[in-house]
């Protein structure tokens, strides 16, 4: 019988530590694979890349599903009609993190809102926004920054503002659709197209003390730099999330630079690496995943990093 794997769809697959976790992963979940193959697509490639993509993923008996990564919304958009059922959350946020099989029929799924509020409750108080008064500024609008977005429109504990940062207005557009889809008052969002740092540093200086500042732009992973200029201050006592664990990772060493002096709680995204895996490994492999088989991952990828 010919070796079964899972897919991995990034930009850089190989240098992520789940090439070396994910064995270990699948010893302790028995699995039926313990092999796992990149597929490394350069970012904003061409739609029929990704069509090919999917349909070779359809295609190969031995494929058992992938998760996808930096192109969930590409995904979504050029492939979408390839698969068989989506779920709500899919049609919804208009992005698949999340390729697997149900027999013959291929199947998408949306699993960064599932996985961005799990990060998010490891760090953040459910009674942190009504206690503080502070906003949130989400810089980047793909599939983690939008799943984000969505998540505090419909927390009990919203932020008094939310402020969604992209390069386009095309971005910025899709969240505000996936926010009247959702039903959430649009009155919450601030939506701000920037053009460089320069605007992301203006917006610092607005924020209130203990507001929430995520990096969801991809930049000190997928491509080196930092949506924060050189000059940038963070709010006091802010909440700085970097949704990278891994890469050049210039705006985590800014947050870190500024932490003692500035009061900040900053959090890497190896969390929220782990919450993301796991939730895409029980739907390819449509296992139940509890939270104290999360924590035995979580334990066992510690040690691999």
């Amino acid at each position: 019988m010919s070796e079964t794997y899972m897919g991995f769809v990034g930009v850089s697959t190989g240098s992520s530590s789940i090439m070396r976790v994910f064995p270990k992963w699948a010893e302790i979940l028995e699995l039926p694979t313990r092999k796992l193959i990149g597929h490394d697509v350069a970012i904003d490639s061409d739609p029929q890349v990704y069509r090919d993509l999917v349909a070779s993923i359809h295609a190969d008996p031995n494929h058992h599903g992938a998760l996808v990564t930096t192109h969930k919304i590409a995904v979504h958009d050029a492939a979408g009609d390839l698969f068989d059922e989506l779920d709500d959350l899919a049609s919804t946020f208009g992005e698949i993190s999340s390729i697997a099989k149900r027999g013959d029929k291929l199947t998408g799924a949306a699993k960064d809102p599932v996985t961005v509020r799990l990060g998010l409750e490891e760090f953040l108080s459910p009674t942190h926004f009504a206690d503080t008064g502070a906003a949130a500024l989400i810089l980047g609008s793909g599939g983690s920054g939008s799943a984000l977005s969505y998540q505090l429109g419909v927390r009990e504990d919203a932020p008094s503002e939310v402020i969604c940062l992209a390069r386009s207005q095309k971005r910025l557009d899709h969240q505000r659709e996936l926010h009247e889809k959702a039903g959430i008052d649009n009155g919450l969002y601030r939506y701000v197209v920037s053009s460089g740092s320069d605007d992301v540093d203006a917006l610092l200086t607005e924020l209130p003390a203990h507001s929430l500042v995520v990096n969801a732009t991809g930049m000190g992973k997928d491509r080196p730099g930092s949506p924060v200029g050189d000059s940038g201050l963070f709010p006091a006592r802010a909440v700085v999330w970097e949704f990278n664990y891994r890469g050049t990772l210039e705006f985590l060493r800014q947050a870190r630079a500024q932490q003692e002096a500035r009061g900040l709680v900053v959090e890497d995204g190896w969390r929220y690496f782990v919450h993301g895996w796991s939730q895409v490994i029980a739907d390819v492999f449509d296992i139940p995943m509890p939270q104290e088989t999360v924590d035995t991952l979580a334990r066992a990828a510690a040690e691999v990093r």
